[in-house]
C-alpha cells in the first residue's frame, strides 16, 4: 500500500503543472522537506487540465501529453509518487500508465463510469468529497470504488458549500468518513477557496490554511492536501489559496507537531 499509517500522508504540489520551472522548484523544496521530516509520506500532485474553470477564458494548463511528461520527470528525477486528476474515462489509461494515484475531482465524485474505470487500473484512487455532499454520503462513493476492484482508496474532505461563494469545514467529517475504513485526507487549500468570488475566477483566503490544517489533524485526518507555488500571485489558477513555497516547511513542521500529539 502507498498509504502508511505510521507517517503523515502529504499530497503537495502546484494547482496546475504550468511548466517545468514551477514543477522543479516545488519538487526541490519537497525533497528538502522529505529529508528534514521523515514522518512525512509525500506524493507530488499537479493538474494537466483545470477543466472546471469559472469562466471560459480561465487558463486550463499544459494538456494531457505535456502534463504527463512533467509528472514522469518528477517521478524519475525526484523519486516521488505522482498524482493527477482525471475528468473522463478516456483519460484513465494514459494517466494510469504514469501516475501512482488517480484523483477524482470533487464535482465528479458521483460519476459512476469514471469511478469504475479508475478502480480497474490497479492504481490508488483518491476521491474528493463533493462540496454538495454530506460526509455520510461518501460511503456510497467509496463503495463504488471498492466494488469496482480498487486496490487502495483514499478520500479527501475539501469543505461543503455554505451559502454563496463560501465553504465550511465540519470537523466531524473526518470521524464520519473514517467509518468506511479508508484513509481520510484534508484538502487544506481548496477548503479556503471562495468559488467564483474573484470576478470570473475563484478567490481564496490562504491565511486560514494553517489553523484549518492543524484542526483537521487534531480531529483525526490522516493526511493533508496542500497546493503550493513559488509565486502564487502569478499562478495560472488558485493563487489566492495556495501556500507560498517558502512558507511550506514551517507550516508542515507545525502540522506534524499536531499530528504526533493527536496520535499519542
Amino acid at each position: 500500500m502507498l498509504f502508511d499509517p505510521a507517517r503523515l500522508l502529504l499530497i503537495a504540489g502546484p494547482c496546475s503543472l504550468e511548466n517545468e520551472r514551477v514543477c522543479r522548484a516545488v519538487a526541490e523544496t519537497l525533497v528538502a522537506v522529505r529529508r528534514a521530516q521523515p514522518d512525512l509520506n509525500i506524493v507530488f500532485k499537479g493538474s494537466f487540465d483545470k477543466a472546471n474553470r469559472t469562466s471560459l477564458g480561465g487558463p486550463r494548463g499544459t494538456g494531457l501529453e505535456a502534463g504527463l511528461a512533467l509528472l514522469a520527470l518528477i517521478k524519475r528525477e525526484y523519486g516521488f509518487p505522482v498524482l493527477t486528476d482525471i475528468h473522463d474515462t478516456a483519460q484513465v489509461a494514459p494517466v494510469a500508465a504514469v501516475c501512482d494515484v488517480l484523483q477524482i475531482p470533487a464535482f465528479l465524485c458521483r460519476q459512476t463510469d469514471l469511478l469504475l474505470a479508475a478502480a480497474a487500473t490497479n492504481r490508488v484512487v483518491n476521491v474528493k468529497k463533493g462540496q454538495f455532499l454530506s460526509p455520510q454520503e461518501m460511503e456510497h462513493v467509496t463503495a463504488k470504488l471498492r466494488e469496482g476492484g480498487a486496490r487502495e482508496i483514499w478520500q479527501t474532505e475539501r469543505g461543503t458549500t455554505f451559502g454563496y461563494q463560501n465553504l465550511v469545514v465540519d470537523m466531524r467529517s473526518f470521524a464520519i468518513m473514517q467509518r468506511s475504513g479508508y484513509p481520510t485526507v484534508f484538502d487544506a487549500t481548496h477548503a479556503v477557496q471562495l468559488p467564483g468570488a474573484g470576478g470570473g475566477k475563484s478567490s481564496g483566503q490562504r491565511e486560514f490554511v494553517p489553523p484549518l490544517a492543524r484542526a483537521a489533524l487534531a480531529a483525526g485526518a490522516e493526511g493533508l492536501f496542500i497546493e503550493t507555488h513559488p509565486d502564487p500571485a502569478n499562478a495560472i489558477s488558485d493563487g489566492p489559496n495556495m501556500i507560498p513555497l517558502g512558507e511550506l516547511p514551517a507550516l508542515l513542521a507545525s502540522c506534524l507537531a499536531v499530528w504526533r500529539a493527536a496520535k499519542v
